[in-house]
């Protein structure tokens, strides 16, 4: 009975120590898959509108910035400028377009605002920050999560450079910026966070250092022209690789297991071949 209860033992140990490894990898897969479904939706949705559809969807993004930009502390205060929620939400599930930073391997749907729920899942937009479609005298700014055991988010931002680049995917639009501003802030200190006369900036932000989040990090980019950036639907990466961390204990599990059989099976033969003794030698039955 002892033995049967410390192999138990062993065997849920097993388990619990397996599914705290696999909890990362896995939840981390899952949600990009989520993320590229609910971007494929979006594209979806944009390739099916028709021209003059986008066009009014642009147009009243275009006279929310532009109103934005002219209310004075619409940073701080955005409910001063009206209607946030309806702008640039095509289908209604709050995304409004995409971001794709291929250095660090993040393709994330970009979502209205940046409350906790929305950035479980992807990045959000920072209300009272220009709208994510570009333009002179326009500055978005961008926030996502880091250190999340379910999601990757903007864990890696730090790995970023000036001159690194990052995309972001809006109606039939793609809009490409350099890195041109990489700066460590106070949560109170905004000043790098405004809109500058003349410069098209997007700006992404999350909590530094990592684990202990007193500080923000900015990564600031400025629009280029690309070649690549033009009119058209952009397609998320639907290919995910699976993370080694999930190949390795699934591929080992088969292994063990068969390992634990073997000493469990082990000890009940070497149990059921040594007879009982009861201190007294055997009869010699052959005389």
């Amino acid at each position: 009975m002892k033995n049967k209860t410390l192999n138990i033992i062993i065997i849920v140990l097993f388990l619990v120590g397996l599914s705290v490894l696999l909890y990362p990898a896995v939840s981390e897969y899952i949600n990009a898959k989520h993320a590229s479904r609910v971007t494929a939706e979006y594209n979806d949705a944009v390739s099916n509108a028709n021209a003059e559809r986008l066009k009014e969807v642009f147009d009243a993004a275009n006279a929310y910035n532009q109103q934005l930009a002219k209310t004075t502390n619409a940073f701080y205060m955005p409910e001063l400028v009206p209607d946030y929620q309806d702008q640039l939400n095509l289908i209604g599930n709050g995304v409004m377009g995409s971001i794709s930073i291929e250095k660090i391997k993040v393709e994330l749907p970009i979502y209205h605002g940046v409350d906790k729920s929305v950035l479980q899942i992807g990045a959000g937009h920072l209300e009272g920050t220009s709208l994510p479609i570009g333009g002179r005298g326009s500055h978005c700014v961008i926030s996502g999560h880091r250190g999340l055991p379910s999601a990757k988010l903007f864990t890696d931002l730090d790995e970023l450079e000036i001159g690194d680049v990052f995309t972001i995917s809006v109606l039939n639009q793609k809009l490409t910026y350099c890195i041109d501003q990489i700066k460590t802030v106070l949560p109170t200190e905004t000043d790098d966070l405004q809109i500058v006369s003349g410069k098209d900036y997007c700006t992404l932000i999350t909590c530094t250092p990592y684990g202990i989040n007193t500080h923000r990090l900015l990564v600031r980019g400025e629009r280029i022209a690309s070649a690549d950036e033009k009119p058209g639907i952009y397609v998320a990466n639907e290919a995910f690789q699976i993370d080694p961390l999930i190949v390795t204990p699934i591929a080992a599990m088969p292994m063990l297991l068969v390992l634990l059989i073997l000493t469990f099976a082990g000890g009940r033969k070497k149990r059921h071949a040594d007879p009982p003794s009861d201190g007294k030698e055997k009869p010699d039955t052959n005389e």
